[in-house]
């Protein structure tokens, strides 16, 4: 793992859309703070609400409070009833996002999402902020959630997409922020790429051995001389 790379041998981009494409937190804490009044339980620390960015919401409710199966989908649900009004667009793309994926369609690299939101959003959000347009294809979870952790969703991606010689090629590199995105790549046998600027952090990326650390998009366009 390093922080200066040569990314040119990669073809085909898997990229993670919350703390990746899209800073999504503030979209997200409120939703979460919305289902979890609605249980009685007034939570003021956005620290702790943030830790809903990028995993399944099943997996957060229930390892961040405590909740069982079912209440864990009654708070989904409750979620959901905001984030698909209001939630989804207090949202905003990162800076060099647009200009890092215009290069690499240039360079002739092909580009995807693997993202564990339900695609019902996910389609909703890349049309709204004019990102679709840079995607071969965009992968996300159904809304119950039976495709929702990481390696599945790239798994989905790799099969529709008919990716198979280029995962055992290493051609495939997956870009995300959380620990999500680098054990689920790893599962599937490719490369990850973690970004400083969404929501895990420099220990989170290490710990969980990211094979590359970048702290910007365009960091992604460099080759070595």
């Amino acid at each position: 793992m390093t922080h200066q790379n040569d990314f040119s041998s990669f073809t085909h981009f898997f990229w993670d859309l919350d703390g990746t494409l899209t800073e999504s937190a503030p979209g997200i804490i409120n939703c979460v703070r919305y289902a979890l009044e609605s249980f009685g339980i007034h939570e003021e620390d956005d620290d702790k609400l943030r830790l809903f960015v990028g995993p399944p919401l099943m997996y957060s409710f229930s390892h961040f409070y405590g909740f069982d199966e079912e209440k864990s989908r009654q708070a989904m649900n409750k979620y959901r009833e905001r984030f698909g009004v209001k939630g989804l667009y207090e949202n905003s793309v990162y800076d060099g996002i647009h200009e890092t994926l215009t290069a690499l369609k240039k360079a002739g690299k092909k580009l995807y999402i693997a993202t564990a939101k339900p695609e019902i959003y996910m389609f909703k959000i890349i049309r709204h902020f004019d990102l679709e347009k840079y995607f071969d294809f965009a992968g996300g979870s159904d809304l119950e959630e039976t495709r929702s952790e990481k390696h599945k969703v790239i798994d989905y991606v790799i099969e529709h997409e008919n990716l198979e010689e280029e995962r055992k090629s290493g051609k495939i590199l997956m870009i995300g922020d959380r620990k999500h995105d680098l054990i689920g790549a790893h599962k599937c046998g490719i490369k990850c790429c973690g970004c400083l600027w969404g929501y895990g952090g420099l220990e989170e990326l290490k710990e969980y051995k990211a094979d590359y650390i970048i702290e910007k998009p365009q960091d992604l366009l460099k080759t070595k001389a």
